[in-house]
Formats: structure tokens, sequence, C-alpha cells
């Protein structure tokens, strides 16, 4: 192992003066280390189905471009201290690209997996490639499906909480209906909603939208009712209107637990939109997988799981930026 004090000395020989380092050497240089372990794997050991088929070439070129890219990054933290956060990170890194290798040897090079339902990554690779443009037609469809359903429950749930939360008559008939049909699973309405709409997509939305509004309208409820009465009664000292104390006090006090209500109905929405495009919706992510499933073509599936992790976890990324941006004055009390 490389000492990080003995390399500084080093380099300030050859007249680089170099930050002090947060992670040691081996640590920086660990996904490197992983990713040339696993492109000796791939280049030397023997193919399973080498005499039946033409391996593809894009696992073997994907770790060469990882492995460039890695050690770019790990030069760059070890001379400049720049890139900290992959640093951090190179070690969960490099353990995701040996568990990837460890696939590839149980696929591509033993067979130990049946190659019919357990792709090799070379092949979904392939068809993230040479399929890209029908994927993301595909995901831009159950996009226009998730959000038009989202924004749909997003909205109605604020309002239903935020009637039941504020006024007692509302909370008198509304909140026994929410407790009644919001436990109930939309994706149970399914067959209801496909024969209540005139199409699969107001169906899905409608169901999508339903799955969103119960943790909404239930969160905000709880937000709006525990807000302290201190505030409202130095609103009152000040002159503020019914609407203001709702707006400018109420919501704004509620928010960290609205947004929870969010979170937790988006991540429902996910599974929601999934089950609607396999079971009635003709067209999207998730009618492609189920599709490729009917037709064995397993790698096409893998690809589309790959393309909804990615995409799902985008989503949820930027909403955590989105609560942080509004919620930037409650920064250090508190934590998501």
């Amino acid at each position: 192992m490389i000492n990080s004090e003995k390399l500084s000395q080093q380099t300030k020989g050859l007249g680089i003066v170099r930050k002090k380092l947060d992670y040691p050497i081996f640590r920086t240089y660990f996904a490197s280390l992983a990713i040339a372990i696993s492109l000796a794997l791939q280049l030397f050991l023997p193919k399973a189905n080498a005499n039946f088929t033409k391996p593809l070439p894009w696992y073997t070129d994907l770790l060469w471009f990882s492995l460039v890219i890695t050690l770019l990054l790990a030069t760059f933290y070890s001379f400049l201290g720049k890139f900290k956060n992959f640093a951090y990170k190179s070690y969960f890194i490099g353990a995701a690209y040996l568990a990837l290798a460890l696939y590839n040897y149980a696929t591509l090079q033993t067979a130990f997996l049946q190659p019919v339902f357990f792709p090799d990554p070379a092949k979904i690779l392939n068809v993230l490639i040479t399929n890209w443009n029908f994927l993301l037609l595909c995901l831009g469809y159950s996009g226009g499906l998730l959000f038009s359903g989202l924004i749909l429950g997003i909205v109605t749930g604020l309002i239903t909480g935020v009637l039941i939360g504020w006024w007692t008559q509302w909370n008198y008939w509304i909140d026994p209906i929410v407790k009644f049909f919001g436990p109930i699973p939309s994706t149970a309405l399914i067959p209801i909603a496909l024969s209540a709409f005139a199409t699969s997509f107001e169906a899905s939305v409608f169901i999508i939208a339903l799955s969103v509004w119960f943790p909404v309208t239930v969160l905000t409820n709880s937000g709006i009712s525990n807000v302290k009465k201190s505030y409202f009664e130095v609103a009152d000292t000040m002159g503020a209107s019914n609407a203001q104390k709702i707006f400018r006090v109420a919501i704004p006090a509620a928010s960290p637990s609205i947004f929870v209500g969010i979170f937790n109905g988006v991540c429902a929405s996910f599974l929601t939109l999934m089950t609607a495009e396999m079971i009635g919706v003709k067209y999207g992510i998730g009618w492609y997988i189920n599709w490729q499933r009917q037709v064995m073509a397993f790698a096409n599936v893998y690809a589309g799981l790959i393309v909804i992790a990615i995409s799902f976890s985008i989503i949820i990324t930027l909403l955590f930026k989105v609560r942080n941006h509004i919620l930037k004055w409650q920064e250090g009390v508190i934590k998501w």
C-alpha cells in the first residue's frame, strides 16, 4: 500500500504541491483496481458459448472506458485534491464492478445461470445501444403518464389535506371517506378504471393519481393539524386574515410533513405505473418489459429494468433537490 505522506514528499521534490487528502491512496484507486481485475477476467477466461456465438464487445469496451475514467479521477484527486466524492465512493464503485464481473462469470464464462433467463452483460448493453430509440420512446410515454398522474394526485391531495386539516366541517365529511377508500391499493381498482374511462391512458392517470392522493392528503392533514398554536396567535396579533394564516403560516409550517407525503406518493406511483402498463396500457416501459418477457427476450427485459432504475433514481434525486431548496430555511433542523 502506498503511503500518502511519502507520496506527498516525493511530489514536492518534483515541484508538485499536493493538498492534504481525506482518503488513502488505496481507497482512491480501488475502483480502478477492481475494474482492471474484471477486465482481466473478461479477456483471459474462456467463454462457455465461444464455439456457438461470437461474443459481443460492449462489456469489454465498457470496462476499458471505465478503467480510463476512474484512473483519471483517482489521479486528479491524488495530486490536486479534486473529485473528492469519487474517492469517497471508490469502494462502492469497485464492489459494483466486481459483482458485475461475478455475474458475467456465472453467465458468459461458465453458463452456471441459464443463458435464456440470465443474459450476460454484453447482451444487455447491446440492447441498450442498438434499441435506445425505442426504449426512449417507451420511456417518454411512461413519463407523460406518470407526471400527469403525479400532478393530479399531488394537487388534489394538497387541497383535500388542507380542507380536512383546517376546517372542522370538511374534516367531519371528508376524513371518514379518506380513511375508508384511501387504504385500498389503487392497483386493485384497475379493472374498474379500465371500464369506467374511455381510454386506458385516462384510466392509468386516475389510478396513479389515486395512489399519490392518499399519502399526500394524510400527511398534509397531519402537518397542518400539528402546527403550533403560538404561530397562529402571533399571526392574529399582526392582523392576518384566514387565507394568510393558511398560506403564510399553516402550509409553510407543515411543508416538511407535506414533502414526506409527496415522497411516499411518488414511490407508490412508480409501482402503480408499472402495474398499469403491464396490465392495461398498450405502450410504455412497463408494457415493453412485459412484451419482451412474453417473447422470452430477457436481455431486453433487463435493459428495460435498467432504464426504469435510472429514470426513477433521477426523479427521486430531483425531488430531494426541490425539497432542499424550498425548505432551505429549515436547514439543519430537519433531516430527510
